[in-house]
């Protein structure tokens, strides 16, 4: 009888974990996330574009403060406002494209300050080269979209990456810099 209670008691422990511990599945939305990049120019000016096609999920589990992005970008979407450059950005010059349509980012080891998600840090994957990568979060927050009548999370990201590691060496023979800065705009509706 006792063994019973116990094993009973075990049991109710576990599954009132399991329904604190829950997370949530979120779905990217499209016209609210964006990856932007910069990369001086001569430090004269600023180059900047951004990759207008994405898809990808992202896990969330607030009481556990755990989750998992994964958000994948097409490189023939990428738009700086000029064609010429977005051609040869896409050129096997830079991006090549054609051989790797897709930038990945996988990143599940999210940081807590508290309750305010600080940053988010994975694997990046540009042009066939996987690194790790550590996006800060500028802001984060969730919200009840009144239009979708469903949770919305989403957040504001910055990281700079060293583009040579990823064989992104065109131009810097000029001078061009190798740091490249990447903010990164997410909301995800949960699904």
């Amino acid at each position: 009888m006792r063994k019973s209670l116990f094993a009973l008691a075990a049991a109710a422990a576990l599954v009132a974990g399991a329904a604190q511990a829950q997370t949530a599945t979120y779905t990217v939305e499209p016209t609210h996330t964006f990856a932007t990049f910069e990369i001086s120019h001569f430090g004269a000016s600023v180059n900047r574009g951004r990759f207008d096609k994405k898809e990808g999920t992202i896990e969330l589990d607030k009481a556990a403060k755990t989750g998992k992005v994964d958000i994948t970008f097409q490189i023939n979407s990428i738009n700086t406002g000029t064609p010429p450059f977005d051609k040869h950005l896409q050129s096997a010059d830079i991006f090549d494209a054609a051989k790797y349509p897709t930038a990945r980012f996988v990143g599940d080891q999210f940081t807590f300050d508290g309750d305010k998600l600080v940053s988010v840090a994975g694997n990046l994957t540009l042009k066939g080269q996987t690194h790790p990568a550590t996006f800060k979060a500028n802001q984060f927050a969730c919200y009840q979209s009144p239009m979708l009548k469903r949770e919305v999370c989403g957040g504001d990201f910055e990281t700079t990456i060293d583009r040579t590691q990823f064989g992104l060496d065109y131009g810097v023979q000029y001078g061009f810099p190798k740091n490249v800065r990447i903010v990164a705009q997410v909301e995800a509706v949960k699904q």
